[in-house]
């Protein structure tokens, strides 16, 4: 089974998706690991990174075809990062948004990487601005169009644990066989 997880900066993407791999003995991907380390590797900030691509757009497109062949080529795994759901497009069997007040994520990004909220608010809007304007230009893609997933999230509302067992219950009611509402992915220029 191949799940992915997608949504915002601080949304609880990473969190919940460790937290479900290790509970159903599945590996985990995660885009932001990836992108935070090229970003260290290149000697960037996330933040300039983002600026980085939006002028060298191989940047994503490089993370963005990692993903895809990886949602192709594996199983038995949880996927996450912003576009997890549309880069896996047909290969993932349940796609999964988080989202949260934007403040909440900011608070969120402020305590994980030990910023001042204001600091913390002002990239993450700046880092989603760009992103969206990113996966508009590059795939076609509109980061507001949530119809590709299966269950969508504010995360806000329930801590990790609860969270946890929403995606746990609505994966072991999942059949298959009985499956008729799987919105397929179209329109996406996987030209990477």
């Amino acid at each position: 089974m191949l799940i992915t997880i997608s949504g915002p900066i601080g949304s609880g993407k990473s969190t919940v998706a460790t937290a479900l791999a290790e509970a159903r003995d599945f590996d985990h991907v995660s885009g932001g690991d990836i992108f935070r380390e090229l970003a260290a590797e290149r000697g960037y900030t996330p933040l300039e990174f983002n600026k980085l691509a939006e002028e060298d757009d191989q940047i994503d497109r490089d993370l963005d075809r990692r993903l895809r062949e990886i949602a192709a080529e594996r199983d038995d795994l949880v996927l996450e990062s912003r576009l997890a759901g549309w880069m896996a497009g047909e290969h993932a069997d349940l796609k999964f948004w988080f989202d949260a007040p934007e403040k909440i994520r900011a608070a969120r990004v402020a305590d994980r990487e030990d910023r001042d909220f204001e600091t913390a608010l002002s990239e993450l809007r700046a880092r989603g601005e760009s992103e969206a304007k990113r996966y508009q230009a590059y795939y076609g893609i509109d980061f507001t169009d949530h119809s590709i997933y299966d269950l969508s999230m504010n995360t806000a509302r329930w801590d990790p644990e609860a969270v946890l067992a929403i995606l746990e219950t609505a994966i072991d009611a999942y059949d298959e066989a009985t499956d008729e509402g799987a919105v397929p992915v179209t329109d996406v220029d996987y030209e990477f």
